[in-house]
């Protein structure tokens, strides 16, 4: 996955709170098995007027001008301003894949819920916890300026506002070693290849009926 180490950019606000994920990637769209193609299909039952399939053509599709994604302040954003409980609901890993397959990058909200949140970090994504005070000030300074924008810094682990003040966030040091290193649990395991080679010839070579094949 790709390395997170500082990030500028848009800010899309989600003023609601417990958004689940059958709201972020709704049930109809779980049937494939990759793990690609759910971007277009993030937040479908509010994105669009009429109830999407699998498969479906999103440009041909009506989407609702009254959703905060399809209004052209916030076009091209990749920060998620959103409220308490963020992600609620079953454990499907799809929602964060929609979310990062859209665009997002960071997500900035008072609380998550447990597996989601998981689940954003071992798919590369930052999901960072903000006292709910200072969430709420964003949300009113994303409403007043058109084009506002944070810079997430993980390594100083500061979200940065444009007039320069830094809101600090705590993450786990093992969370924030992936991140900047872009390992996600295969990666992690790839770091010792070469052990893992070693360790599958030896055996091979000391217990070699273990290689033979059942055929049949």
């Amino acid at each position: 996955m790709d390395k997170f180490t500082v990030h500028k950019g848009l800010v899309a606000p989600m003023d609601r709170a417990n958004v689940d994920t059958d709201a972020i990637i709704p049930k109809q769209f779980l049937k494939s098995i990759k793990r690609s193609g759910f971007g277009p299909n993030l937040f479908d039952e509010w994105r669009y007027l009429d109830r999407g399939e699998p498969g479906q053509d999103s440009a041909s599709r009506k989407p609702n001008p009254d959703f905060v994604l399809n209004q052209p302040r916030y076009q091209g954003a990749s920060i998620l301003l959103a409220r308490e409980n963020f992600g609620c609901g079953s454990s499907r890993e799809h929602a964060p894949w929609a979310l990062e397959q859209f665009g997002f990058r960071s997500i900035i909200a008072p609380s998550y819920a447990d597996i989601f949140f998981n689940n954003c970090f071992k798919n590369g994504m930052l999901p960072i916890v903000l006292p709910e005070s200072q969430v709420a000030k964003l949300f009113d300074e994303v409403a007043a300026f058109p084009g506002y924008q944070l810079t997430v810094d993980l390594e100083r682990q500061v979200v940065v506002k444009p007039d320069g003040q830094e809101l600090p966030f705590e993450v786990q040091a093992f969370r924030k070693y992936c991140l900047l290193n872009g390992f996600d649990d295969i990666g992690l395991t790839l770091r010792h290849a070469d052990k893992i080679k070693a360790f599958e010839a030896e055996r091979i070579a000391t217990k070699p009926w273990l290689a033979h094949r059942l055929v049949g």
